[in-house]
């Protein structure tokens, strides 16, 4: 699974404490994920939303990286830094939108890899993505958002294709294409759950629609 198992995400320690840049640097490569579910006037700005939100994060990391060390330091930086107009601001506000978008990816992935199907059409994913939309996006987005993200289902991509898509363009038998989705979920699912967890527990999580 060339686009996903490229950059690996380092496991998760036990404390739980997510090193920045290993976590950007992996997370990096995970935009291109959308062009492999085409329907431009949807995913590309979902794209470029994960896309402008790492560098948000990037850039805070970067003007300390001591003191941003762990996505946990950003979360209690920023919130002593800015007061009452935190959480929906800085590397924060970014970084829970990014989770959003992962989480969207791995719903996805998980329920392609659970087996999870319309058995009368069972080489499309359309039950896949509505699975992940609901969970990760959906109550987040106001009403033409959700009639456009649900509308999208009916051009996505074959699952064939989808796992070609990810492979490269390269022919690999189904199985092992669904055995690498497995790894990559397998390893992220921690993470992101880490990252959820710490948003619930400091607070941070906003559920105003865009």
């Amino acid at each position: 699974m060339a686009l996903l198992l490229e950059h690996e995400f380092k496991p998760l320690p036990a404390d739980k404490q997510i090193e920045t840049l290993p976590f950007l640097e992996a997370v990096a490569h995970l935009p291109p994920f959308f062009d492999c579910l085409g329907t431009p006037i949807v995913y590309s700005p979902v794209k470029a939303d994960l896309t402008g939100n790492i560098k948000k994060i990037r850039a805070v990391y970067d003007s300390n990286p001591a003191k941003f060390k762990t996505l946990q330091n950003i979360l209690e930086v920023e919130k002593e830094l800015h007061g009452s107009a935190w959480p929906k601001t800085g590397a924060t506000l970014a970084l829970m939108w990014l989770k959003r978008g992962l989480k969207f990816i791995l719903v996805l992935l998980q329920s392609i890899s659970d087996g999870e199907r319309d058995e009368e059409h069972p080489n499309l994913i359309r039950v896949n993505a509505l699975k992940a939309y609901e969970i990760a996006l959906k109550k987040y987005h106001g009403w033409m958002l959700q009639k456009l993200f649900t509308g999208s289902v009916y051009a996505l991509p074959y699952k064939s294709d989808l796992l070609k898509a990810l492979e490269k363009g390269k022919e690999v038998k189904e199985e092992e294409s669904i055995e690498k989705i497995h790894q990559f979920v397998t390893r992220v699912a921690p993470i992101l759950d880490a990252i959820y967890e710490m948003y619930t527990k400091m607070n941070a999580e906003l559920s105003y629609k865009a």
